[in-house]
């Protein structure tokens, strides 16, 4: 009897990763720096992902909004948004689970260079290094499917 062939494994490798957009406006020192500042920092998450142009290519996306304000005044100290991107090459993905493993497996992979843009922009711009904290992307997938599959169902209608 002839034995099945096993499927093949999953392959992913990084071809590349640039900052497609970035914008840190220092707020603070445009507006003269008080002295007594508590930053509360809010981080918006967003993700996004796309075929490339060539066979089994394909853009993964984090996009982020990064906002600090005074926890005693709420005036904005920085804002700082950007749009981080990679370039994989993947293959031996099952149609069905591509857009789960480029909005999971991809981000993952780049987050922690990502991370450490944000550490050097936040600092360069003249505040503490700011170190994200790591995002779940398994579960903001999971979270934007079940809001998808809500608002498409019959009683949203």
């Amino acid at each position: 009897m002839a034995e099945e062939a096993a499927p093949a494994q999953p392959q992913m490798r990084v071809l590349g990763q640039y900052i497609r957009d970035m914008s840190f406006e220092n707020i603070m020192a445009q507006q003269g720096a008080p002295s007594d500042v508590q930053p509360d920092v809010q981080v918006q998450v967003n993700l996004d992902a796309k075929k490339h142009g060539t066979d089994h290519q394909y853009e993964s996306a984090i996009k982020l909004k990064v906002t600090s304000k005074n926890k005693g005044t709420d005036a904005t100290l920085f804002v700082l948004e950007i749009d981080y991107v990679g370039i994989f090459h993947i293959e031996n993905v099952p149609d069905d689970q591509i857009h789960p493993f480029l909005l999971i497996e991809c981000p993952r992979m780049i987050f922690p260079f990502l991370r450490r843009v944000v550490s050097d922009v936040t600092r360069d711009g003249g505040f503490p290094p700011l170190n994200l904290e790591n995002i779940d992307f398994m579960s903001m997938y999971r979270n934007e499917v079940a809001r998808r599959q809500a608002e498409a169902s019959p009683e949203n209608a």
